[in-house]
């Protein structure tokens, strides 16, 4: 049975994902449980399996096939993984055939290690993209100088590409001209656009952490809390224009869907703050919002959904301005955290392959 707080998030045109993956959460019954309440869709990342992995027995007997079959740990990873994603694939496909494709999708990261390796990048891509094997998966990929290049020739080739890491307004332009760039060129090579997919990744919170530490300096705790939900309006605005011109509506009527704004990293990391501010604060049609399982609970609890997105588009212009004459760049900070992140992810999957060599090397000595 639909969950209200999740029904009327939908009615205003957003989708609710989980950013979280793991096979108890499937074997327990708690991602039908999810779908059943309003669950559109979800999205792994190289520390999400690194959790699911090391704090749990659920995958030993399979790192221990691995251990019969001479196998290196970053491929008993990616066995996992596919699997794990195809059997997710499996289960939210009901929302994939109900929405027409619009949601439905469970999200695979490329190997953080490739984050400057555009052939390395496609390559992987296109590997996983067989493997998994399923119209309603996502490859995702970071909005990295090397990854724009991959996601173009990705789209170009009828994956379906999530493009992760977005923390500027100016990666942000990219991103939505290169698909857009992408279904140009299917569609004057006669290629199908009806079953493209893709999302804009933009991350949301790890700006607010970075800023409002230097805006609580200065005494100006009345703008925290504010930049990374400006940021976002911008970024909106954007997507706005672009899809209301008639350079988008020409493909749109080939049968092409928009590229949705997902907002990522939306949990809370200040305990002053409400810990539903940035999915609240975030919802507007066309968007996807991807929450770690706690800040789902919490917004099925007590969240008051709107649209308050166009409410916040008022004010963003300025609120940055000012931010910007006090020192505060965003655009700054956000540059800055896209290495962050692919550092983060890569010690994340450095980590989780530890826990499988780990493991591999305990089964080979019992």
């Amino acid at each position: 049975m639909s969950h209200p707080i999740m029904k009327a998030t939908l009615d205003l045109g957003q989708s609710l994902w989980l950013d979280y993956i793991s096979r108890e959460l499937m074997d327990s019954g708690g991602l039908e449980r999810h779908v059943a309440e309003g669950l559109r869709g979800m999205t792994s990342n190289p520390t999400i399996f690194e959790k699911a992995i090391s704090g749990s027995t659920d995958y030993d007997n399979d790192i221990r096939k691995g251990i019969a079959s001479d196998l290196s740990a970053s491929d008993v990873f990616e066995n996992l993984a596919v699997s794990d994603v195809a059997r997710a694939c499996n289960m939210l496909s009901g929302v994939y055939n109900d929405s027409k494709g619009v949601d439905g999708y469970v999200s695979l990261e490329v190997s953080p290690t490739l984050a400057h390796d555009t052939k390395g990048t496609v390559q992987e891509a296109l590997r996983l993209w067989e493997r998994v094997n399923r119209p309603n998966l996502m490859i995702k990929v970071p909005g990295t100088s090397a990854g724009i290049p991959a996601v173009l020739e990705l789209l170009t080739r009828g994956v379906n590409v999530n493009i992760t890491l977005l923390f500027t307004f100016d990666q942000y332009k990219q991103v939505l001209e290169t698909y857009i760039q992408a279904l140009e060129s299917r569609h004057a090579s006669g290629q199908n656009l009806v079953q493209m997919a893709s999302v804009a990744s933009f991350f949301i919170s790890r700006i607010d952490s970075v800023a409002d530490a230097q805006l609580e300096k200065l005494g100006r705790k009345d703008l925290m809390a504010k930049g990374a939900i400006a940021n976002a309006c911008v970024a909106y605005k954007h997507f706005q224009d672009v899809t209301a011109s008639p350079r988008w509506q020409k493909l749109a009527q080939a049968g092409a869907r928009v590229q949705r704004p997902l907002w990522a990293s939306t949990s809370t990391k200040n305990p002053e703050y409400s810990d539903v501010l940035y999915i609240e604060e975030l919802i507007a049609d066309h968007t996807v919002n991807t929450v770690p399982p706690q800040t789902l609970s919490a917004f099925k609890d007590h969240g008051k959904p709107s649209l308050r997105l166009l409410k916040n588009m008022e004010t963003a212009d300025k609120t940055l301005a000012e931010m910007k004459t006090l020192g505060v760049n965003i655009d700054k900070i956000a540059f800055d955290l896209i290495e962050d992140g692919v550092v983060k992810f890569g010690q994340s999957f450095d980590a989780m392959l530890g826990a499988i060599n780990s493991k591999l090397k305990a089964g080979a000595t019992a």
